[in-house]
């Protein structure tokens, strides 16, 4: 996404990442991730199953699809960290407009499964 980040300003769109994690860890991903945007801690998870993101399954998190995530990630020389929160929780991608509409809605299957910046593009407004 953040290949996309002049775009997204270009389209008045604003980025926000919504953790459960707090404290340390949060602090961690942010450093980690060189995190640009806006972190919103949700310690409760209420956004989480608000938008249906609930708890992932072993196949989901352990699964093909997830592997080849990785690999392809190793492929491209990103290096993998370990994970010091809960795997289970499901995460995903909400685009909300300015009145309010949902216009996109996508609940990961796994860690690795987020919809392409280009399918987020389309959905926003021009």
């Amino acid at each position: 996404m953040r290949e996309q980040e002049e775009e997204f300003t270009r389209r008045n769109v604003r980025i926000a990442v919504v953790t459960f994690e707090a404290g340390f860890l949060a602090r961690q991903y942010v450093a980690e991730t060189g995190l640009i945007w806006p972190i919103l801690i949700d310690e409760q998870r209420e956004l989480y199953r608000a938008y249906g993101m609930l708890t992932a399954s072993f196949w989901d998190i352990w699964g093909p699809k997830s592997w080849w995530a990785y690999c392809k990630a190793l492929l491209h020389g990103q290096h993998l960290q370990p994970s010091h929160g809960d795997i289970s929780q499901r995460g995903g991608d909400v685009l909300i407009d300015p009145a309010g509409i949902v216009r996109l809605h996508h609940v990961g299957e796994g860690p690795a499964d987020r919809p392409p910046v280009a399918r987020i593009l389309e959905r926003t407004t021009r």
